[in-house]
């Protein structure tokens, strides 16, 4: 075969694959704009996503600036002494500042063992350790002190914590702690506990050092009694009626004495004062008419005190007299006249509170019930720690009642406040309370955490303060100020996304200098996609309405206007006349010294402009913060603006697709069958050639003849 062998639709002899080619590019037009427009719906749909993520962000920003956690509300906290006290304050703080001195801060109970054999064993039985009302307890089968220490913590929890400390390579020190401060919360042992803690030297025996108070009728001192305690016609508080015999103090009704306590650096920081006392009714001295002046009334105190006795710590009170002596005046209460029986007689006077500390500068703190225990019999013992009052200068007494007898021992100041017997031998802190003072008040807590004091301020309690500390209590205008200038660049970003899909100006990307060079080649691709859109245009104004508009929270407010906290679109100024593209644009612009003196004078005028109840319902309903954020839910909740532009979006892509399927379809059958039809005309066309080169050939073989 001269030409070779032909094969249709492979060998392509009659370029009939160029042909039909030709003919599907011109018929391929109609799929190929369905394309390009399912590409522009996608990309459509890209930049309303766009959108709705800057309006989304902005949304939030505003919701930050009205909503409860907005940063109007943030309070900064200051210490004068940080080292000593620092502070945490609640959104409801109000604003000020305070004095404060840490006396002491709150303490746990160290206490640590003697150097011991590295190979200590601890012997079994029935440990019981004991924080406050919390117990440890466990039975010990005896064995390692390492084991025995992995052992007490797994059950010590938050209450205790052991720890073994190499004192050297062949002794350790067993160092026990409670984890819970405040002298209600002391580290006591019991049971084989105690034992193990005496035969490690952590504890020993002993008792506080006592000093008894020096009293008698002439050491002794006018109680120094408040108006308040006295009322018309009833006795003053006086020391006449105070009688001392066999180391039981008589404080008779109406009678009151005050006392030097005897302190010294033993006792200062953890002694304690303790006494008895029991109270014992008596004929009621309060004046009838016609009597003598109160001040002279004496008929009930002529008995002397009972007495009492004290063996070995054990106070015995002497049963009082039932009897009294009668009144010296009681025949002549017999002769008064009816007109001196009508006067009004006062009324009995009745009070429990007798103990008080009287400090170095005169002010006086009533000794806590907390400290006062009660007894049998009527007896209550009484428990006033030293380091609670770091001022204290005389314990005062006074027995307002006027029908009332108070019976007391002796007071004795204890060099410590424990007087169980049981001390430790090398404590390396005691439990203790935190000691304050606040505003010249001294109160202690258990914690160093201290909430109930200030409303809505959290004191942190470190260390003593050297010197009385300044608690401020401010605004934290910096992260209203962030919070509003974050705002703003949200604002702006959201404005030049909408500028940029609704209009084709280049130089709306060119002034966005915030762009990097890839954001801004994916922004020219966006360049005036929606031009001629309404919504937008439309969005933007009402956006730019709302910023620009006056709110006005009560006749009282003179923060009415975006503008007045030096945030416009003309903030920076406009020195060189006419217009600045992003006064044209409608971008914000922020004069931070203004932004500054704003929030410093009026932040709370501030924290309304952005959001306030208008209605009395205590449901934000008005301000910039609030109107923008129903403005742009409106866009961006399911089921708004966007959300239906993309749904529309997404209809007419499905749509597209659906067209581009069948323009496929029907392109793939119109392929085929232009190529089977030119197949068929190059097979016919092979064939002619053929017989044409055998009639060739025979020709050719006859004229050889």
């Amino acid at each position: 075969m001269a030409d070779g062998l032909n094969i249709p639709g492979v060998s392509d002899k009659y370029k009939t694959n160029d042909l039909v080619k030709a003919l599907m590019d011109v018929e391929r037009v109609p799929l190929t704009r369905e394309e390009e427009k399912v590409e522009t719906f996608k990309n459509q749909q890209e930049a309303w996503r766009g959108i709705n993520q800057k309006m989304s962000t902005l949304r939030d920003s505003c919701k930050t600036l009205y909503s409860f956690e907005n940063p109007f509300n943030n309070k900064l906290t200051s210490s004068s002494d940080e080292a000593a006290v620092t502070v945490d304050a609640g959104r409801e703080a109000e604003y000020g500042s305070f004095k404060l001195d840490v006396i002491q801060p709150a303490a746990t109970d160290r206490f640590l063992s003697k150097d011991i054999e590295k190979d200590y064993n601890v012997k079994e039985g029935q440990y019981t350790f004991e924080v406050g009302d919390k117990t440890v307890d466990f039975k010990w089968k005896g064995g390692k002190l390492e084991d025995f220490v992995t052992a007490l913590n797994k059950r010590g929890g938050e209450t205790i914590k052991a720890s073994l400390i190499g004192v050297s390579s062949e002794k350790k020190s067993f160092l026990i702690e409670s984890l819970k401060t405040g002298v209600e919360n002391s580290l006591t042992f019991k049971n084989k506990a105690l034992d193990f803690a005496k035969e490690i030297d952590i504890v020993g025996e002993g008792k506080a050092e006592k000093t008894s108070f020096t009293i008698s009728q002439d050491t002794m001192l006018p109680p120094e009694t408040k108006a308040e305690l006295s009322e018309s016609g009833i006795p003053e508080i006086t020391l006449e009626r105070v009688t001392e015999k066999n180391k039981v103090i008589s404080v008779g009704p109406r009678g009151g004495f005050q006392t030097e306590i005897p302190i010294n650096e033993k006792n200062a920081a953890a002694g304690k004062i303790q006494f008895t006392y029991r109270e014992r009714k008596t004929k009621d001295i309060t004046p009838a008419p016609g009597k003598a002046p109160a001040a002279e009334i004496k008929e009930y105190l002529d008995l002397p005190a009972p007495g009492m006795i004290e063996y070995e710590g054990i106070t015995v009170f002497n049963n009082a007299s039932e009897s009294t002596l009668p009144p010296v005046q009681e025949q002549e209460a017999e002769k008064e006249t009816a007109q001196q029986q009508e006067e009004k007689v006062p009324a009995p006077v009745t009070s429990s509170t007798y103990f008080y500390i009287r400090n170095t500068d005169g002010t006086e703190t009533e000794v806590s019930s907390q400290e006062i225990t009660a007894g049998k019999n009527g007896k209550a013992t009484v428990n006033i720690f030293l380091n609670q009052y770091p001022d204290a200068k005389f314990l005062v007494v006074r027995n307002a009642n006027t029908g009332r007898e108070l019976l007391m021992t002796t007071p004795v100041v204890y060099s410590d406040s424990n007087t169980s017997g049981i001390q430790p031998k090398h404590a390396i802190s005691t439990a203790q309370d935190a000691v304050i003072k606040y505003e010249g008040i001294t109160m202690n807590r258990a914690s160093n955490d201290i909430d109930d004091v200030v409303p809505n301020l959290t004191l942190h309690i470190h260390d003593k303060t050297e010197k009385t500390a300044t608690i401020k209590i401010e605004p934290d205008t910096e992260s209203a100020k962030d919070a509003i200038i974050t705002f703003v660049g949200k604002y702006n970003q959201t404005i030049a996304e909408m500028n940029v899909l609704s209009q084709n100006k280049p130089e709306l990307i060119g002034e966005l200098d915030y762009l990097t060079a890839d954001e801004q080649d994916k922004m020219k691709e966006r360049l005036g996609m929606f031009q001629g859109e309404m919504s937008l245009t439309s969005g933007k104004s009402s956006m730019q309405q709302i910023v620009s508009g006056t709110y006005k929270y009560d006749a009282n407010s003179t923060i009415t206007l975006l503008a007045q906290l030096g945030v416009s679109t003309n903030a920076g100024g406009n020195t060189g006349g006419g217009y600045r593209p992003s006064q044209m644009r409608g971008y914000l612009e922020v004069d931070e010294k203004k932004l500054d003196a704003a929030l410093a004078e009026n932040i709370d005028q501030i924290k309304n402009l952005f959001g306030f109840d208008s209605d009395g319902d205590l449901i934000v309903d008005n301000g910039i913060g609030y109107k923008l954020d129903q403005q742009l839910t409106s866009w961006v909740q399911s089921g708004g603006i966007i959300s239906s532009k993309t749904n529309s979006l997404e209809t007419q892509i499905k749509s597209s697709n659906q067209k581009i399927t069948r323009l496929q379809t029907q392109l793939d059958r119109k392929e085929a069958e232009l190529k089977r039809k030119y197949a068929q005309m190059e097979g016919s066309l092979g064939s002619l050639e053929s017989q044409q080169n055998s009639l060739q050939n025979f020709a050719n073989q006859g004229q050889k003849k």
